[in-house]
C-alpha cells in the first residue's frame, strides 16, 4: 500500500503542479508557440502522425469528442459511436472480431477514460490505417486522444451531473399456486403422480400466510428501488503561455444500486480520476510532454448473487425471512434457538430455511457480509519531438514512451449464518411454530480476506523520423521511418503479450492533387518457429482529387471531392492463440492395468509438429470516396472493402488418414497448420447536412455500416453438402428446422424418428428430415441465419441538431439489422425442477393444441424441444432511440460582471425507446440486473 500510496502523491503532484507554473507565466499573454488552435482543430490523429482532414485517404472515420460533449453528455467513451460514423457497429471495425484500443497512442482500456477528458476519438479501419502498428493492431484499432492545454489563459470548467436509472423490464415469473398446479402437470405429461395436493395449492394460493405458504417475488418493491442514482462532477483546468501549457481533469462519480435490503442497501461504485497533461517547448527546435493519469475504482456489494437466484429460485421453496411472532410463545426450544442468533433482522425476523436450502440469495444479503471490488491504475507517458530542420529541411524525431500499471482485487468478510426450518402448527384457527431445527452456525470471523488478485503492466515506446517537404510548390512529399513495440505483463500468465516492428511511411501528392501513399511494417512474433517470426506486411493507397481537376474546380456545387483505393497484406499473430503450437506435444499417464490390477504408464502423441506454421493473413482491397458538396451543406464520406483473413490455424483432420488420431485415449500425430480462409465484404457511409433555417441552425447526420462474411476455406468432408461450412456466413446459426408440435401419438408414429434424447410424445417439438434417412439427428442440422456475433450486419445511426438562440436540441437513434438470436435462457427453456416463467402459459395441452406457442411441459431434461432450432430463433432487429438532451446556454452578457464566463445547463434521457418486433425481449435481461433508462440533469461552468 504504501507503494501504491507513493505513486499516487507523486502523480498528485505532478498533476498540480503545472497550476503553480501557469500563475507565474499567464500574466505574459503570449502566443502559443507550440500549436495554433486552428489548426489543431483541422488535424486528426492517424498512425504515428497528425493529418490535415481534408487529407485523408479512406479507412479512417473521426468524431470530434470535445464538441460533441457540449451537446451530448456521455459516461462511456465509445458510447454509441456508430451513429456518428459508418464502419464502427457498436462492437467491431467493418466486422473483424477484435480490435485495438490505443490512448494517446498507448494500448489502453477504453472504459478507463471518459468522454470528459477526449478531444477526439479515430477509428482506423482501413488495413492501410493500422500497417503501421504491426501486428496487434491487425483488425483495427481505435484511437483516443486526451486534450492538451490550451493558449486561453488559466480556464477553470466545472462539471456536475446526477441522474436516475430506471429499470425498462422484468422478467415474469409464475407465483407459487400457479407454478405447483403446472409443475404437476408436467409430472403428469411424464407419466408421474402430482407432488402438490389441491390443499396445498389453495393455501399458497389464498396468501393467508407467505410464511408458511411462501410466494417469493424477486422484483417485488419490497426488495427492489423504482430508481437508483448515479452523480458525478468533474473538474478541467488549463491554461498555458510561450513555453508550456497544460491541461487536467479530476473526476469524481459515485453510483449506488436498486436494492434497499440487507448488505446490498449499500451496494456502490466510487470512482476517483486524476489527470494531467504537460506540453513544454525546451528550446526552439525541442519540445517535450508528458501525460499522466491514477484511477482509484472501488466497487462494494453484499454477497449472493440475487439476479442469477431470481431466475432460479422457485417462489416457493422457503420464506426468506419469517416473523418472530409466529413462534409460539411456550415453544421455549425454538425461542432460545433464535435468542442466540446473531441475525435478527429488523429486530423481529429470523433467516428461514429447510435441510435442502441451508443457504439462499436473502441470507446471503442479510448475514453473509460484503466484498469490495479495488481496481487501481496508473499510466505516464512522456515523449520528446526534436526539429531537425538544420539538418535537413522538414527532418524532425519523436520518440514516446510509457509505463502503465494496473491492479485489481477483492476484499471480503466472509461470515457463515444459521437459518431454522420452522415446524408449522394451527391453534385456534392461527398458524404458529411450535419448533425450529437449525442448520448452519452463525460465525462472523471479522477476518478481512483478500482474493482474485491480477496485476498488468505495460510498458511501450516508440521512435521514429518524420520527413515532410514541398518542391517547387507542387510536390509534397512525406516519409516515416519508425521503431515501435511495446509489452504487456500480466499476472499468472507466463507468457508476455509483444508487439515489435520496424515500419516505413512514404507518401507524395501533387497539388493536393493525385495521392500516392505506401506503407509498410516489419513485423516479429515469438509464437512460431525459427526461420519464419517475421513478416514483411505492405499497403499502397492511391488518391485523385477531381474536385481540383479543371472540369470541377471552381463549381458552386462540388467543394471538395476525393476518390481513393488501397491495397493491403498484413501478416498477424492475434489469432495464433498459444506458444509453441508448431512443435509437437506428447503426455504421459496411467490407465493400461493386468490381471493383478497394477496400472501402467503409457506415452501418447497429442499432435504432431509443423515448423511451417506462419502467420495469419490479412489481404484487403478497399476504395473510398470523400465529399463536400454546396459549400459544405452536405458532407460525405463512404468506403468499400473486401478482405480475406487466410490461413487460421486448425488441425485440419480431413487431410490426414484417420488412423493418425484415436479417440480413446484422445491422442493424435496431426499438426497444427494453417488452412481456414475467412472473407468481409461489405461498405460504410457518413452523411452529415447542416443548413439555417431562418432561426435554427439544422443538421442530420446518418451513418451505416453493412458487411457480409463468408467462409471461404473449411477442411471437412461432410455426408451431406448442406452441412458444410464452406460458403456460409463465419457468424452462422446452425440448428434443427421444425415444423410445430406434434399432435397426438399417431403423428408421432408416422413421422421420422427423432432421436434427440428422451421419449418423444404429442407437445414436442417436430423436426424436419433433411437427408430423408428416416431419423431425425445431428445430420438434419442446417443452417437458420446470420448471428450477428460481429456486430449486426447492417448498423444505422441517425443524429439531428436543432439550434435556435441559445437552446439546443440533440437526439440520437441506432439501429441493428440482419442478424438473429435464440431464445435459449432459462426463462424460455423451462424443464426438470427448473422454474416456471409466464411463457409456460401458451404450453401445448390436449385443451390448447391448436393454440399453443411453447412445448409440453415436462420434468425431464426436454432434451428433444430445448436445443438450437429455428422454433425459437427470431430476428433481433432494433432500432433504439439512445439519447435526447436539451441543452440552455446562458447568454454570455447576463455574465458580464460575474467571474463566469460561460453556464450551461441541460436535461437528457438516455435509452429512452426500443422500436422491434422483440422489443420486450430485448428490452429484458434474464439471470443478470436489468436494463435502465438514465434520466439527467447537469450544469457546466466555465470561469
Amino acid at each position: 500500500m504504501k507503494y501504491i500510496q507513493s505513486r499516487f502523491i507523486l502523480c498528485a503532484m505532478f498533476v498540480l503542479s503545472p497550476f503553480v507554473i501557469k500563475a507565474q507565466t499567464i500574466a505574459e499573454n503570449d502566443t502559443d508557440s507550440l500549436s495554433n488552435d486552428k489548426d489543431k482543430q483541422s488535424l486528426v490523429q492517424v498512425a504515428f502522425r497528425k493529418v490535415a482532414q481534408n487529407d485523408l485517404l479512406g479507412g479512417v472515420s473521426v468524431v470530434n469528442v470535445e464538441e460533441l460533449t457540449k451537446k451530448n453528455y456521455n459516461t462511456y467513451s465509445l458510447d454509441n459511436m456508430q451513429g456518428y460514423i459508418g464502419g464502427w457497429n457498436g462492437s467491431s471495425l467493418w466486422g473483424m472480431d477484435g480490435y485495438l484500443v490505443l490512448v494517446d497512442g498507448i494500448p489502453r482500456v477504453a472504459n478507463n477514460v471518459l468522454p470528459s477528458e477526449i478531444d477526439q476519438i479515430t477509428f482506423l479501419k482501413g488495413a492501410q490505417a493500422v500497417v503501421l502498428y504491426g501486428s496487434q493492431a491487425s483488425k483495427g484499432v481505435v484511437y483516443i486522444t486526451t486534450k492538451r492545454g490550451k493558449t486561453e489563459g488559466l480556464n477553470i470548467s466545472v462539471r456536475a451531473n446526477t441522474g436516475f436509472h430506471v429499470s425498462k423490464s422484468y422478467p415474469e415469473y409464475l407465483g407459487s399456486a400457479e407454478y405447483m398446479t403446472l409443475y404437476n402437470e408436467a409430472r403428469g405429461n411424464d407419466g408421474l403422480s402430482s407432488l402438490y395436493s389441491e390443499t396445498d395449492i389453495y393455501n399458497y394460493a389464498s396468501g393467508k400466510n407467505p410464511y408458511r405458504y411462501p410466494n417469493v417475488d424477486f422484483y417485488s418493491s419490497e426488495h427492489l428501488k423504482k430508481v437508483y442514482n448515479r452523480s458525478e462532477v468533474t473538474a478541467e483546468i488549463t491554461g498555458g503561455g510561450k513555453r508550456a501549457h497544460f491541461y487536467s481533469n479530476i473526476g469524481y462519480y459515485h453510483q449506488n444500486d436498486l436494492f434497499k435490503i440487507g448488505e446490498a442497501k449499500d451496494n456502490g461504485v466510487n470512482r476517483l480520476n486524476v489527470r494531467g497533461n504537460v506540453d513544454v517547448m525546451i528550446s526552439n527546435t525541442i519540445s517535450a510532454y508528458i501525460n499522466a493519469n491514477a484511477t482509484f475504482y472501488d466497487a462494494k456489494s453484499a454477497k449472493g448473487n440475487y439476479w442469477g437466484a431470481a431466475s432460479t429460485f422457485r417462489p416457493n421453496r422457503v420464506a426468506p425471512l419469517i416473523p418472530l411472532s409466529y413462534i409460539d410463545q411456550n415453544a421455549l426450544t425454538a425461542w432460545d434457538l433464535v435468542n442466540n442468533t446473531d441475525n435478527i433482522i429488523d429486530g423481529k425476523y429470523f433467516l428461514g430455511g429447510t435441510q435442502i436450502d441451508q443457504t439462499n440469495v436473502f441470507g446471503d444479503i442479510y448475514a453473509a457480509g460484503s466484498s469490495k471490488y479495488t481496481s487501481r491504475y496508473f499510466q505516464f507517458d512522456t515523449g520528446v519531438d526534436i526539429d531537425l530542420n538544420r539538418t535537413l529541411k522538414g527532418l524532425s524525431f519523436h520518440t514516446k514512451f510509457a509505463v502503465d500499471y494496473a491492479t485489481g482485487y477483492t476484499t471480503s468478510f466472509d461470515n457463515t449464518y444459521s437459518v431454522y426450518a420452522p415446524t408449522w402448527s394451527n391453534y385456534n384457527g392461527n398458524d404458529i411454530i411450535v419448533n425450529l431445527t437449525k442448520y448452519n452456525n452463525d460465525k462472523r470471523p471479522g477476518t478481512q480476506n483478500v482474493s482474485g488478485s491480477a496485476d498488468t503492466q505495460t510498458m511501450a515506446f516508440s521512435g521514429q523520423f518524420d520527413y515532410v517537404n514541398t518542391f517547387a510548390n507542387d510536390h509534397n512529399v512525406s516519409a516515416m521511418l519508425i521503431a515501435s513495440g511495446y509489452q504487456q505483463t500480466v499476472s499468472t500468465e507466463y507468457h508476455k503479450t509483444s508487439n515489435a516492428n520496424l515500419a516505413l511511411q512514404l507518401g507524395y501528392n501533387y497539388q493536393n492533387r493525385y495521392y500516392a501513399d505506401f506503407g509498410a511494417a516489419v513485423i516479429h512474433s515469438a509464437k512460431l518457429a525459427e526461420g519464419h517470426r517475421n513478416a514483411f506486411s505492405p499497403s499502397l493507397t492511391l488518391g485523385w482529387r477531381l474536385s481540383n481537376e479543371g472540369f470541377l474546380s471552381g463549381s458552386s456545387v462540388v467543394d471538395d471531392l476525393v476518390l481513393s483505393a488501397s491495397g493491403s497484406i498484413l501478416h498477424q499473430d492475434i489469432d495464433i492463440t498459444d506458444y509453441y503450437m508448431y512443435k509437437s506435444a506428447w503426455s504421459q499417464d496411467y490407465g493400461w492395468s493386468w490381471y493383478d490390477g497394477s496400472l501402467e504408464k503409457y506415452t501418447m502423441s497429442l499432435r504432431g509438429e509443423n515448423k511451417d506454421l506462419t502467420f495469419i493473413k490479412r489481404k484487403e482491397f478497399s476504395t473510398s470516396l470523400k465529399a463536400s458538396l454546396w459549400q459544405k451543406m452536405i458532407t460525405a464520406d463512404a468506403s468499400f472493402f473486401i478482405n480475406s483473413m487466410e490461413g487460421h490455424i486448425i488441425t485440419p483432420s480431413t487431410l490426414f488418414p484417420n488412423y493418425l488420431s484415436t479417440y480413446y485415449p484422445a491422442a493424435s500425430f496431426v499438426p497444427y497448420m494453417n488452412y481456414d480462409n475467412n472473407k468481409r465484404v461489405g461498405f460504410d457511409f457518413s452523411v452529415n447536412f447542416n443548413k439555417n433555417l431562418g432561426e435554427v441552425d439544422f443538421s442530420l447526420g446518418v451513418s451505416g455500416t453493412y458487411y457480409d462474411t463468408k467462409a471461404t476455406k473449411r477442411s471437412e468432408a461432410n455426408e451431406y453438402a448442406y452441412l458444410n461450412r464452406k460458403g456460409k456466413p463465419i457468424d452462422c446459426i446452425w440448428g434443427l428446422q421444425s415444423t410445430g408440435l406434434f399432435q397426438s401419438e399417431e403423428e408421432i408414429a408416422a413421422a421420422p424418428e427423432q432421436k434427440l434424447g428422451g421419449t418423444v410424445k404429442p407437445g414436442d417439438i417436430k423436426y424436419i428430415d433433411q437427408n430423408n434417412d428416416g431419423v431425425i439427428d445431428d445430420k438434419d442440422i442446417v443452417y437458420l441465419g446470420k448471428g450477428g456475433w460481429y456486430g449486426d450486419p447492417f448498423t444505422l445511426g441517425i443524429n439531428m441538431t436543432l439550434k435556435w438562440k441559445d437552446f439546443t436540441f440533440f437526439a440520437l437513434g441506432t439501429g441493428g439489422f440482419g442478424s438473429n438470436g435464440i431464445k435459449n435462457s432459462s426463462y424460455y427453456w423451462v424443464y426438470g425442477d427448473g422454474k416456471y416463467s409466464a411463457i409456460v402459459r401458451d404450453r401445448w395441452t390436449e385443451e390448447t393444441k391448436s393454440t399453443a406457442t411453447y412445448p409440453r411441459l415436462t420434468t425431464e431434461s426436454g432434451s428433444n424441444n430445448f436445443r438450437t432450432s429455428d422454433y425459437w430463433m427470431y430476428k433481433a432487429n432494433r432500432f433504439n432511440l439512445a439519447k435526447v438532451q436539451i441543452t440552455y446556454d446562458l447568454p454570455k452578457h447576463i455574465l458580464q460582471k460575474s467571474f463566469i464566463r460561460e453556464f450551461s445547463a441541460y436535461l437528457s434521457g438516455a435509452n429512452l425507446l426500443t422500436i422491434s418486433k422483440e422489443r420486450e425481449l430485448m428490452e429484458m435481461s434474464v439471470g443478470t440486473a436489468p436494463q435502465t433508462r438514465y434520466y439527467n440533469i447537469g450544469i457546466k461552468a466555465v470561469f
